[in-house]
């Protein structure tokens, strides 16, 4: 295998596991986390990604959204990557801010210098890790699914988009709606993909919408005592562009839930169904 193995937790009957790998896609080691249902023993089972969000890696989701649970009553594996690349020589913001570089790789290919020698997550997420997982683990690449939170929303929500037939369902906890029109989109955007705004469209789900090619439903959970809601995620813009373009979107807004883990433990039971209903179809 060329992945190496980390870790590896028993949980609901199922394994918790966690690998690095070297990766060609983003230069360097990257790192990923794996639950594999107890169903997995017996066959390949469907998969679904999750995107996780600014500051996380791979462990948050793993320890706090308590998803191994129905992951295990669905018989649906889980796949949760790093959410940048990592080493040495990896650019990291100059002024250490949280909300670029590592840990805030916002699932884009980067192609201004110094980003581009590494921070190429679209097509790690993409191409390279499904690759590998499809290879060396029990799942059916015919049956997968991507989810996320936050900066994962976007990436997750975006991804889906722009690869119709890839996944057969996708959903986003309080995700960056309009990376296009918020200060997080604005930062990020500009500095993985440079001035031209042209170009940052291509990783804006509320553009990627109106031109969708695969009406793929859409499920968004969006806290409404999250601190972010109104300056950096805009449900309300995707709304309004789903309902524009025709695209199906239950957009569920949740009376006093804020924008942290306690809120995507809350709901991930209601995300986990909504995925293995779509998988099993």
């Amino acid at each position: 295998m060329s992945a190496e193995r980390l870790s590896t937790v028993k949980s609901f009957g199922g394994q918790q596991l966690r690998f690095s790998h070297a990766s060609e896609a983003c230069n360097c080691t990257m790192t990923f986390a794996i639950y594999l249902p107890p169903q997995a023993e017996g066959g390949r089972v469907p998969v679904v990604y999750w995107l996780s969000g600014l500051t996380c890696t791979d462990e948050n989701f793993v320890t706090k959204a308590g998803a191994q649970a129905y992951a295990a009553e669905h018989g649906v594996a889980v796949v949760a990557p790093d959410t940048s690349p990592r080493g040495d020589d990896v650019a990291d913001d100059p002024d250490g801010a949280y909300d670029f570089g590592l840990a805030a790789g916002f699932y884009v290919n980067a192609t201004q210098e110094p980003w581009s020698r590494h921070y190429q997550m679209y097509d790690y997420v993409c191409e390279e890790l499904p690759a590998l997982i499809n290879a060396e683990f029990p799942v059916d690449p015919e049956r997968q699914g991507i989810f996320g939170h936050s900066m994962g929303g976007h990436g997750a929500l975006t991804i889906a988009l722009r690869n119709p037939g890839k996944y057969r369902s996708v959903s986003a906890f309080a995700p960056i709606c309009a990376p296009s029109q918020c200060a997080w989109g604005h930062k990020a955007l500009g500095g993985y993909l440079g001035s031209d705004r042209a170009t940052w469209l291509a990783h804006d789900a509320c553009a990627l919408v109106a031109d969708a090619q695969e009406r793929l439903p859409l499920l968004v959970d969006q806290g409404d005592a999250d601190g972010f809601l109104q300056e950096q995620l805009k449900p309300d813009l995707l709304d309004a562009a789903c309902e524009k373009a025709g695209h199906p979107l239950q957009l569920r807004l949740q009376p006093g839930y804020d924008h942290s883990y306690y809120f995507i433990a809350s709901f991930m039971g209601e995300h986990m169904a909504h995925h293995a209903k779509a998988l099993k179809a």
